[in-house]
């Protein structure tokens, strides 16, 4: 009976240790998010963000929505580059950022503001429950700036 004991111990002691070790390989940005504006409190469009080959993260838009008393996202006429007259589906919206110590917080991004087509320097952090993202866009430093939360499917 001891031994069966020490048998189902050992193997339960494993599987915690297996579940634990895979909560924390888990990338918490990558996925869908859900954008909402922070003047409007609107959702305006879903973000998909995935981790390149060369360790930095890319979101790019997955869908949009219109919000009450403004046009339909069609192409980024106010975007720089070869960005400009790009249809919004498919456009890279956040690039560049890297992850940091913390699996939480991630910098040194780059983050496109579709309707104006300014770029922006970018920072990201995760709260506790991996549900919420806090992105903020920001000139030279970042107190100023602005933040916006995005909300993952």
């Amino acid at each position: 009976m001891k031994s069966i004991l020490k048998n189902v111990f050992a193997a339960l002691l494993l599987s915690s240790i297996s579940i634990c070790s895979f909560a924390a390989n888990e990338d918490l940005l990558v996925g869908k998010w859900k954008t909402i504006d922070d003047q409007t409190g609107y959702s305006r469009a879903d973000v998909e963000i995935r981790k390149k080959a060369d360790g930095t993260y890319e979101g790019i838009i997955v869908e949009t929505r219109s919000i009450p008393g403004s046009d339909k996202l069609g192409v980024c006429t106010h975007c720089p580059g070869a960005l400009k007259n790009k249809p919004f589906l498919g456009l890279p919206f956040i690039w560049d950022f890297k992850a940091t110590s913390n699996p939480r917080e991630f910098v040194n991004g780059k983050v496109l503001d579709p309707i104006s087509g300014k770029v922006y320097k970018g920072k990201a952090k995760i709260n506790a429950t991996g549900k919420r993202l806090t992105l903020r866009g920001y000139i030279g430093v970042s107190v100023i700036g602005r933040s916006v939360t995005w909300v993952k499917y």
